[in-house]
């Protein structure tokens, strides 16, 4: 069972939640925000994670000290699907010592001279024979790459390109303190109870070792949102799921196959704290309510971004995604994987991750938290010819204010529009105003008994 929050107050329908959102952006401290996010990175950064293990589970407790966390255990040879929990992977220590007796390549230095999963393993080996074992990036000379063995058993060390052009003729000494063991893989979700029982899916992968931005600040900012939005009133109910890439996903739907039925709209978090321009990758729909939310979203942020189709390569997306489920879930990044020259190596570091840009973030995804907690459809009540605003005093609300036209034409638009067909977010979008605005406007005017929120 997950654990549950149930924020502040009791649950509400319609744009409750939405009003809270707007006022949290427009009041955020952005300066704490974003070191409370660094914080969080910087502690998980020297950890050893991977698909399984005692790293996993480490990291797993110190995200659960910002939201509280249900964490679950899945036996080795566990059958998900078409696959199988594999074996637990943890290790204790791993080097390779030159011909002179020197530590040359050391696991204590960093957890990314490791093939992740390595098997265990001591011995001696020529340089030739070490060579096969040892992977490079020949094109980025001077960092350290990320490899993983998840379902071959091997064994391996990943050095500079440099650092292996360095080595010298010789005998090595090669020593894997690792162990593969029945054992168990390890998710952890939070629930935060809305007002329905549909779902909004915000999932991360949590199993990469010391990669900052293709793995932390996903985790950093689930967090965050995490706690934000359990101290909200929203319509609909959240799931967060920390989860190792692609066997975590696959895990959590064979285990909750009813429960993935209630998730209405999805997005995956990766990628989210470099320097590059916010990314929407679409769900498998291609024109679900999440991909016109987000594309909204971020044609009105003031900001460069691309939005590309649905592709099945990537992150967890394509297992929700996939046609047996086929939930309406996007990936929402900066610069998408394997797209910058830091991805998967060493230069995914602390200082390639920018505290403005995993704020950025974090505002992309509670403004798209606003447009799905304050959309919905309205029926006009006076359709016959434009009622008259400046009796209602809706045009004297606006006097002063720097966005009047804006939300007087935000009012004509819903007024003209809500027919019971069009939602608030095909409103905004056919008006080509901001959704805050409209679902305001549409606020107001039902104060007036001039519209109607219709079911659903």
């Amino acid at each position: 069972m997950a654990e549950t929050s149930r924020g502040a107050g009791d649950r509400m329908p319609g744009g409750a939640a939405a009003a809270e959102i707007r006022r949290l952006l427009q009041d955020l401290d952005e300066t704490r925000v974003g070191e409370e996010m660094r914080a969080l990175i910087t502690e998980l950064f020297p950890i050893c994670r991977s698909i399984t293990g005692a790293g996993l589970r480490q990291s797993l407790r110190i995200v659960g000290r910002v939201v509280p966390l249900a964490v679950t255990e899945v036996p080795s040879g566990t059958a998900v699907f078409d696959w199988v929990v594999p074996r637990e992977w943890n290790i204790r220590g791993a080097w390779v010592k030159g011909p002179s007796g020197e530590i040359v390549i050391d696991f204590q230095r960093s957890n990314l001279h490791v093939l992740n999963y390595s098997s265990p393993f001591r011995g001696r080996l020529g340089l030739e024979e070490l060579k096969p074992h040892l992977h490079s990036l020949p094109e980025r000379p001077s960092l350290v790459p990320y490899r993983t063995s998840y379902y071959k058993e091997s064994w391996g060390f990943c050095v500079s390109h440099d650092q292996l052009e360095a080595l010298e003729p010789g005998e090595y000494e090669v020593l894997v303190d690792s162990s593969l063991e029945d054992g168990s893989l390890t998710y952890a979700e939070h629930l935060v109870q809305g007002a329905t029982e549909d779902e909004i899916l915000v999932s991360c992968h949590c199993c990469h070792p010391s990669l900052c931005n293709d793995n932390l600040s996903g985790v950093a900012l689930t967090a965050t949102l995490a706690r934000v939005v359990g101290a909200l009133r929203p319509r609909y109910s959240y799931r967060f799921l920390f989860l190792p890439g692609t066997i975590g996903s696959i895990t959590w739907l064979a285990r909750n196959e009813a429960q993935a039925l209630r998730i209405r709209h999805g997005l995956v978090v990766a990628c989210v704290g470099d320097r590059g321009p916010m990314t929407y990758k679409r769900s498998r729909r291609g024109d679900a309510e999440i991909d016109h939310a987000v594309e909204h979203v971020l044609g009105h942020s003031g900001q460069r971004f691309s939005v590309r189709d649905f592709s099945p390569y990537g992150y967890d997306e394509r297992q929700y995604c996939s046609p047996g489920f086929d939930l309406a879930v996007g990936s929402l990044t900066r610069t998408p994987h394997g797209e910058y020259p830091e991805y998967h190596t060493s230069g995914d570091d602390l200082s390639f991750v920018e505290n403005a840009a995993l704020v950025e973030s974090l505002r992309r995804y509670l403004e798209v938290f606003e447009v799905l907690e304050g959309n919905g459809t309205y029926l006009n009540l006076s359709p016959k010819c434009e009622p008259q605003l400046g009796k209602r005093g809706l045009y004297d609300a606006l006097g002063g204010r720097s966005h009047a036209m804006e939300t007087q034409m935000a009012m004509l638009w819903v007024l003209n529009l809500s027919d019971g067909r069009h939602t608030l977010l095909a409103i905004a979008e056919k008006a080509k105003l901001p959704f805050h605005a409209v679902r305001e406007a549409a606020v107001a005017l039902e104060a007036k008994n001039l519209l109607r929120r219709e079911p659903g």
